[in-house]
């Protein structure tokens, strides 16, 4: 049976629901620091549970000090960083509008892989792409009048964290190779968990956080995190990269629906038409639905 749709929609569907848990956090009184510290603590914790119950003390271990080089790298670049960015980005924008935010991902990646992939040029219709998906950040971050300049600000940090996820891509695909995907995740999170933990010790809370917060934490951790993480390295080894882009497709989709259900959060105008230029620019400049359907035709074929 192919379970590809399968683990896809569960991808997504805890990706998206990560900005709800984030938004529900931030309210209840826990700053972007010290919630992304414990986030990233948490997972760190599960996944090395896993990665010893998968290969044993021995290989575990050994696999993490070989890889404690690429490991280090995109658990700061591309976990620390953009998870306080998001975090602090939707103090000041609802959760959906940051899951749009963030779905410009994969343009960043196009772009820098022109820099650092140098045998990944760039065509006119990718150079197309990355401009439209640009014009729809312009166009999402322009739609918060309640906001100002506080969530224009929101809207850009997000956007910036995408920028730091992008280059987590790209150090991956540089250097990361024959190292299993649940040992580099929980380097990762470690890594992740020291760089922020001067600065969650800074923001504290002098307070106990609302239930509410708490329990968005901890599902933030075990489901957006370690669960997600774990999901994505399977599909990666089963389905190739070019099949698990189509999540950038589905995971904004579910965020709004997510606010406008359980957190009242109005579906604008600009959200929607700043989701369809973000999304258009990502179809135009990567290609990744035509690939993706390719890949899954194949898939299915054998």
């Amino acid at each position: 049976m192919n379970r590809y749709w399968p683990l896809l929609l569960l991808l997504a569907s805890v990706w998206g629901a990560s900005y709800l848990f984030i938004k529900v956090a931030v309210e209840g009184g826990i700053e972007p620091a010290p919630m992304m510290c414990a986030r990233a603590a948490i997972a760190a914790v599960i996944l090395f549970a896993y990665v010893l119950r998968s290969f044993g003390w021995s290989r575990a271990l050994a696999e993490l000090r070989g890889s404690w080089r690429q490991w280090a790298t995109i658990g700061a670049i591309a976990n620390a960083v953009p998870f306080w960015l998001v975090a602090w980005g939707e103090k000041h924008v609802d959760s959906g509008i940051a899951a749009i935010a963030q779905s410009t991902v994969p343009l960043f990646t196009i772009v820098l892989g022109l820099r650092f992939l140098p045998h990944e040029p760039l065509s006119r219709g990718q150079w197309s792409g990355f401009g439209l998906g640009l014009v729809g950040v312009g166009v999402l971050a322009g739609g918060h009048p309640d906001g100002g300049w506080w969530g224009v600000a929101g809207t850009l940090a997000v956007v910036l964290s995408s920028l730091a996820y992008a280059s987590g891509n790209v150090i991956g695909q540089r250097s990361v190779s024959g190292t299993p995907g649940p040992v580099l995740a929980t380097g990762a999170m470690a890594t992740a968990t020291l760089t922020l933990l001067p600065f969650a010790l800074l923001q504290a809370p002098t307070s106990m956080p609302d239930t509410d917060a708490i329990l968005s934490l901890l599902a933030l951790a075990l489901l957006g995190t370690a669960l997600a993480q774990l999901v994505l390295y399977r599909m990666l080894n089963r389905f190739g990269a070019r099949s698990v882009s189509l999540v950038t497709y589905l995971m904004p989709g579910f965020a709004l629906v997510y606010g406008a259900l359980l957190l009242d959060e109005a579906i604008t105008p600009a959200a929607l038409a700043g989701l369809g230029l973000i999304l258009a620019g990502v179809a135009l400049g990567s290609g990744g639905l035509r690939r993706a359907t390719a890949s899954t035709a194949e898939a299915a074929a054998r």
